[in-house]
């Protein structure tokens, strides 16, 4: 049986169940002889993977793992265990608050394995005074006055990417769609690569790497982290050669500083006048790439969605849009002053986030001992809050199921309920930049089409993130005169 096995398979083979076996034994006898009734309610589930197999599940709604275990253990908070680690789960708007308000006194960012490998000097990974450096560095090319000189270059995006995508076409998918232009954008405003053929080539390596930031880190031929770890290093690579050109045009003067991402890295000093690292911008870089990628594709996709189901909806849109556009000269693009205008528009943009949140949670950990609702979070312990708990509770937002965007007029939801980019010092670095990203699309297809879905009921699950299942297709319908 074992005669086309190596020695070291064997081995393996023989070791597995021994360390299951060990592991069970331990846990058991700490257990019986340790017992601490002052930890939350929950269970560990299965050696090693815990709960994580549930946790992640292919085609179901996110809220399920969250939901059903907030009315099993009737706790603000609860323990599982999910990619190796012990994480208590905070729930509700008390729990959003707690975690959001001691960033860096009691709890600190964390990411799975798979996340700290991929993006190692990224500010997803780094804490304390070294992070706090990072993110003013990075802050700064995503703050108020940036966004401003981006608006008019986003604006050409859209068009020219609705030119070639969608005008004279009967149907498009919508989510690879606006995937497309979503790359295709942070392509050119992070780094200024206008090729449509590089363009095309990193795209092809990010969405393997997508699939595989958010898994387990098994670095074997043929697993998905490996393919995204490899993809990972062709995209780091593209990313150093482009700066690497860049430092040495600006070296030499042969350009004036662009205003893009990588220019502002490669030319930001911290307080103390140290410049970032080549591995820091490209870490950074892929990072950022990350965060604001998948995010603005599921909202413009689910945005697209809800126009199509409430007519009424498109329409006051569409109203505000116009104004817009019929206060342009020909030709003129948008500016950040039309954004401000787009009140209406981002109501509803709000309300999509509420009913399909872009992100399903993310994570941090103890690192001190400390008490929460009468129980015990040890130093160590993963955190992990969703903001799936809140979004549907008609505690917080009556009649939940209801589609409406008038929740968002005057003070909005009370704090701590609608938290589709998170909140405190971590809150996601690209949530100002996402804003007008989306606006701007919005715009430009609003003005120009109407549409029907072509699958009435296709569901939206998370795999890890938001996307019918389908793609979204729908027929479009150009108006009789475009703006």
């Amino acid at each position: 049986m074992f005669s086309s096995l190596d020695h070291d398979s064997i081995m393996i083979l023989v070791a597995i169940p021994c360390l299951l076996l060990l592991y069970f034994a331990i846990k058991t006898l700490k257990e019986r002889l340790f017992p601490n009734p002052h930890l939350p309610p929950g269970s560990l589930g299965w050696p090693l993977v815990g709960e994580t197999l549930q946790f992640l599940p292919i085609n179901l709604p996110p809220e399920i793992f969250v939901n059903y275990r907030m009315k099993k253990y009737d706790s603000p908070v609860f323990k599982t265990s999910l990619f190796g680690e012990t994480v208590a789960v905070f729930v509700g708007p008390a729990g959003n608050k707690f975690l959001f308000s001691n960033e860096n006194k009691l709890v600190n960012v964390w990411w799975p394995t798979s996340v700290k490998k991929l993006m190692k000097l990224s500010l997803a990974n780094v804490v304390g005074d070294e992070a706090k450096r990072l993110r003013k560095i990075l802050m700064t090319s995503v703050d108020r006055d940036a966004l401003k000189s981006y608006i008019d270059r986003m604006d050409l995006v859209a068009q020219n990417h609705i030119r070639t995508r969608w005008e004279g076409k009967q149907q498009v998918k919508v989510h690879p769609t606006a995937n497309l232009y979503t790359f295709e954008l942070s392509c050119r405003l992070f780094a200024s690569i206008d090729d449509p053929i590089h363009i095309s080539k990193l795209a092809h390596h990010f969405d393997i790497f997508l699939k595989g930031v958010i898994h387990f880190p098994i670095y074997i031929p043929g697993t998905t982290f490996y393919r995204a770890s490899k993809s990972g290093d062709a995209l780091k690579e593209e990313i150093r050669l482009v700066a690497r050109q860049r430092r040495a045009a600006l070296d030499k003067k042969m350009e004036s500083h662009r205003k893009d991402l990588l220019s502002h890295l490669l030319v930001t000093a911290d307080e103390s006048g140290k410049l970032l690292s080549e591995s820091e911008i490209v870490d950074n870089m892929l990072m950022l790439l990350f965060v604001s990628h998948e995010t603005t594709t599921s909202a413009m996709t689910c945005v697209i969605k809800y126009l199509a189901e409430m007519p009424e909806v498109y329409e006051m849109v569409l109203r505000e849009q116009l104004d817009i556009a019929k206060s342009k000269e020909a030709g003129e693009l948008l500016k950040w002053e039309d954004i401000q205008k787009m009140k209406y528009s981002w109501r509803v943009v709000s309300e999509v986030l509420r009913m399909i949140p872009p992100i399903s949670g993310t994570f941090r950990q103890a690192i001190v001992d400390f008490t929460y609702a009468g129980y015990t979070i040890p130093k160590g312990w993963k955190l992990y809050w969703s903001p799936n708990t809140t979004t549907k509770d008609p505690a917080h937002f009556p009649n939940a199921e209801d589609f409406d965007p008038s929740r968002y007029e005057g003070a909005g939801p009370a704090p701590y309920t609608h938290v589709p980019f998170g909140g405190g010092p971590r809150m996601c670095l690209g949530y100002e930049y996402v804003r007008p990203k989306i606006l701007v699309f919005l715009h430009n297809i609003v003005k120009r089409f109407k549409w029907d879905l072509l699958i009435p009921d296709e569901k939206v699950p998370y795999n890890p993130l938001p996307a019918p299942s389908h793609g979204l297709p729908i027929r479009i319908r150009p108006h009789q005169s475009s703006a």
